[in-house]
This record gives structure tokens, C-alpha cells and sequence, in this order.
């Protein structure tokens, strides 16, 4: 419980102050932004007593735009993220949240993607932005559950981000997030030190792919997810 104390009376003043200085560095670019972002994400995992492991970053698209795609366990994937992923990148995010003050704001200046899912036809549009956004160069990161499981086992995935991937007709990367879960699960306020590990898979071409063709991406992308998942939860009942 000390450690959990530490964290929050330190990393939520410091997010805040994150947060502010986010829009002076914002007049410096984008990129700078993220890089604030990643000292964020960093510091994040120090104050917790998270030590990160990354393996597969050789597999990352090279001079190209691409869509990453991973599984969400909990609040502290984001940090991982950041900590972890060696690229400019930004993050999709739900239209309300780019209405919060001061965060809102600050999503913006960093060049988040809003997404609009109030009804069909705004979330094609949202769709046809993103998309268009990606082909000029942005990647973007897609937790396609939609949310953080609550089990720490993998849901079913969510058809939005495959549909941006398709009509941008850029790269797939899976990825995968194991032991954040067991670090903070949703719903708990206690944080547990320890070891993550993010792993990169091959990428997948999207490269003529159709709206009819959506559901074997999501298999074949889904697919080394759970396996990973799934073995990484099987050795923790072992050693119990």
C-alpha cells in the first residue's frame, strides 16, 4: 500500500503539470509533444516500480505509416505504450473525451484522432478522417476491445479500427501487452510492482483488402494476441 500511496501523491501532480506544459511544447510540433509524452509514460513506470521488456520492435514498419493494434489489460498500457513503442505515434480516442478541459485540449494539440460514434453516419465520417489522416503519415495506436478486460482475458474485437486499416490501406502491427493486468487490474486501486513485457508480431499488409475481407484481418491479427495470452496465463497457473 506504500508504494500505491507514493504513486498517486506524486504521478497526478506531475500528470497535471504535464498536462499544462503540453500546450507551450505544442507550439514546437507535434513530435515534441509526443517525446513529453514518453518521458511521461517513463517516469510513469519508475514511480510504480514497472520494469519494461519489449521485444519484436525489429519488426516495426520502416518509413511508413502503420496501425498497432493491442490488447488493453489496464490504465497502465498507456504509459507501456509510450515507453515501449520507439516511433511517433498518436492515439484514437472517443470524440467526448477531446471535451474535458485542459486534457481535451491537450489531446488536440498532440494530434489525437477524434472518433464520433454518436451515430452510423458520423462514425463513417470519423472513419474517412482517420484514415485519411493515416495515409499522410500519421500511425496510430487502436485498443480494438474498445475497453480494458476486467477478467484479464482477451474480448471479442471491435470492427472500427479494421475498417480504418482497410480504407487506409496501410500496415496491420499486432502487439501484445502481458502483466499489466496482474500490476493494476480495472477496478482496483492498488498497484503491484513488477515486470511487463510488450511484444511486437509481423505486420500485415492491408494492400487490396476490402470491407468483405474484415473479419479474416481481425482473425489473423487477433490470433497471435491470444495465443500469447493464453500461454502467459497458463505459466501463471503453473507457478502457483
Amino acid at each position: 500500500m506504500l508504494r500505491t500511496l507514493f504513486f498517486y501523491l506524486t504521478f497526478l501532480p506531475w500528470t497535471l503539470l504535464v498536462l499544462i506544459l503540453a500546450l507551450p511544447i505544442s507550439l514546437f510540433g507535434q513530435n515534441a509533444v509526443h517525446n513529453w509524452g514518453i518521458l511521461w509514460g517513463r517516469s510513469a513506470l519508475t514511480l510504480a516500480g514497472i520494469r519494461l521488456r519489449v521485444k519484436g520492435s525489429e519488426l516495426i514498419p520502416q518509413n511508413q505509416p502503420a496501425i498497432y493494434l493491442a490488447n488493453h489489460q489496464s490504465n497502465f498500457d498507456i504509459p507501456i505504450l509510450y515507453a515501449g513503442l520507439p516511433l511517433q505515434f498518436r492515439w484514437m480516442a472517443k470524440q467526448e473525451l477531446f471535451k474535458i478541459p485542459l486534457f481535451g485540449l491537450s489531446m488536440a494539440r498532440c494530434g489525437y484522432i477524434p472518433i464520433d460514434r454518436s451515430d452510423r453516419r458520423k462514425s463513417m465520417q470519423s472513419i474517412a478522417a482517420a484514415a485519411k489522416r493515416i495515409q499522410d503519415g500519421a500511425s496510430v495506436i487502436i485498443f480494438p476491445e474498445g475497453t480494458r478486460s476486467a477478467d484479464g482475458h482477451l474480448q471479442e474485437f471491435k470492427k472500427g479500427g479494421f475498417l480504418i486499416a482497410v480504407k487506409a490501406q496501410v500496415p496491420v502491427v499486432p502487439l501484445v501487452i502481458k502483466g499489466s493486468y496482474q500490476i493494476q487490474a480495472k477496478g482496483e486501486r492498488r498497484i503491484k510492482s513488477g515486470q511487463v513485457e510488450l511484444e511486437f508480431f509481423p505486420p500485415i499488409s492491408t494492400e487490396g483488402l476490402k470491407n468483405a475481407d474484415i473479419d479474416e484481418l481481425q482473425r489473423r491479427v487477433r490470433q497471435p494476441i491470444a495465443q500469447m495470452l493464453e500461454g502467459a496465463t497458463a505459466d501463471e497457473q503453473n507457478a502457483a
